[in-house]
């Protein structure tokens, strides 16, 4: 039960409240002054305080500026006959817990008690007897037979618990989530293995990599229209991203495409600039594609790719393209940020959450800070906020931007590894490997025998494609213990999961 500090000059007159308390448990100490209060904090700890605005002397706002720097983790209640808007902001900007206004009843100073004190643990309760109630009928529903969206609401429910379970943190329940969305993958997996080709050759198929700038993007073009594609984010990212940029924008839309495979940067954004599959793209720009096995970088032509199918859609307006891979270049396009108004299209790629997926494969300290994917996602949030791009979000918010934020693939957390043998011409992707005389386990595996019936490049005639499927990832039978180990639990993007190929797109308005 909880340890109350009360502060009223009328303090005989709550008399009925303190006995209701008292017999609910609670230890009371009353006090007639703010300088009291001051001298009991001093000399107690308290779990937490009624203080009474309009006091003699010190007033409640008075003793609570003083009061908080001894007590800060301390909730303070604020009591007042007043409903002036001013003394409201005061206490507010006070960071008070609560704000209750004259006269009170004792069940209102008993919720504030729980909804203080009991409150996490009530909500955290509530959350877990939820979700159990939502576990059956989630597992009812996967076993449906659903289509593309329907897969794509079954992600984001698993999605929304994920985050919810979060604050929770209770491993039993947590794990529970863990298991229904591995058992989610491996029939989502079956869904795409039977799906994916007819949906490229003719048959009813989702929104895709190839397709989305052309059906979602392309229409939204007006004054300033930024689209803002953060390389390697997953759902759950964008759910905890899109909290802090709520202040200053409307989420006038959350929807979701598939990525193609491999859900990996060298195909799925050339295709999402493009507008083209790979292979038509390396048909079309011979020169400009490159396949695993060439030198160089496999994304330096984007912008003209991106230009092309404006030029196909028919958009002859002014647009930019700005790519950033570092901090220097973050700072510098913010810095510059009004020559961007000028353009009707601005396009900015980010490469931050890629980079933070292969640092952490690299690097024990990132290992280290982003153990799991909700400190990965505390890590990518803690970067976000103290971004370039997230001081470039204030500048289109203050310009009254219209913003569409989307990806090009996820990742997911691999766990699993499955043996390969290849060539040396076999590519290095964890998630996918392209070559010939490929061997491995075929039920880790999506396997794509002839590449043209997807529309992917082949090396040579007789390339195929094996997509690792769930938490799979390849290894080699040389040094094979060695590299399970190093990339056992990294985030690895290439393959078939539903982290790694739905993936989110919004569309945001400045308020």
């Amino acid at each position: 039960m909880a340890k109350i500090l009360w502060a009223d000059d009328e303090i005989e007159l709550l008399k009925p409240h303190i006995l209701f308390l008292e017999n609910k448990g609670h230890s009371l100490v009353t006090v007639k002054s703010g300088n009291e209060a001051l001298d009991k904090v001093g000399d107690e700890d308290f779990d937490i305080i009624f203080l009474d605005e309009n006091m003699p002397g010190l007033t409640g706002l008075e003793t609570l500026e003083r009061m908080k720097s001894g007590t800060a983790k301390t909730p303070i209640v604020m009591i007042t006959k007043s409903e002036e808007e001013s003394i409201m902001d005061e206490a507010i900007g006070g960071r008070i817990a609560d704000y209750l206004i004259k006269p009170v009843n004792p069940n209102q100073i008993l919720l504030a008690i729980k909804k203080n004190l009991e409150g996490k643990r009530l909500v955290n309760e509530k959350t877990n007897s939820s979700y159990q109630q939502e576990f059956r009928q989630l597992a009812m529903d996967m076993q449906d037979r659903l289509d593309f969206e329907g897969w794509v609401e079954i992600y984001d429910r698993l999605v929304y618990w994920e985050l919810a379970l979060d604050e929770s943190k209770d491993p039993g329940m947590q794990e529970i989530l863990s298991m229904q969305k591995s058992e989610a993958n491996q029939l989502f997996c079956k869904f795409v293995e039977k799906n994916y080709k007819g949906w490229l050759n003719g048959e009813e198929a989702p929104m895709m990599s190839h397709t989305v700038l052309q059906k979602e993007v392309f229409p939204k073009i007006g004054k300033s229209t930024f689209l803002v594609v953060i390389d390697n984010l997953r759902l759950d990212q964008w759910k905890i991203l899109s909290e802090p940029l709520q202040e200053k924008f409307r989420v006038e839309r959350e929807d979701s495409f598939y990525a193609i495979l491999p859900t990996a940067t060298q195909y799925a954004r050339n295709a999402l600039f493009a507008g083209l599959m790979p292979s038509e793209i390396a048909k079309k720009f011979p020169n400009k594609w490159k396949n695993d096995d060439d030198e160089g970088g496999k994304n330096m032509f984007e912008e003209d790719f991106l230009a092309d199918n404006l030029r196909r859609a028919g958009l002859n307006g002014k647009f930019s393209y700005n790519k950033i891979t570092n901090l220097n270049a973050g700072k510098k396009l913010a810095d510059n940020f009004s020559n961007l108004l000028n353009n009707e299209f601005n396009v900015i790629v980010y490469n931050f959450v890629d980079m933070l997926s292969h640092a952490r494969t690299d690097m024990e300290v990132i290992r280290e800070l982003a153990d799991d994917d909700a400190a990965y996602r505390s890590l990518t949030l803690s970067w976000f906020e103290h971004s370039p791009l997230f001081d470039m979000f204030n500048l289109m918010a203050k310009n009254g931007c219209d913003v569409i934020i989307t990806t090009d693939h996820g990742t997911i957390k691999v766990d699993e590894p499955s043996k390969i043998v290849g060539d040396k011409n076999t590519t290095t992707n964890l998630r996918y490997k392209q070559g010939k005389n490929l061997n491995y386990q075929g039920k880790d595996v999506f396997e794509i025998n002839n590449p043209d019936e997807v529309y992917l490049p082949k090396i040579n005639l007789s390339s195929k494609y094996v997509f690792a499927k769930q938490t799979k990832y390849f290894v080699y039978p040389n040094n094979y213990n060695y590299y399970m180990n190093f990339y056992k639990n990294t985030f690895q993007h290439g393959g078939l999961s539903l982290e790694e190929m739905i993936v989110p797109i919004a569309f945001l308005k400045a308020k």
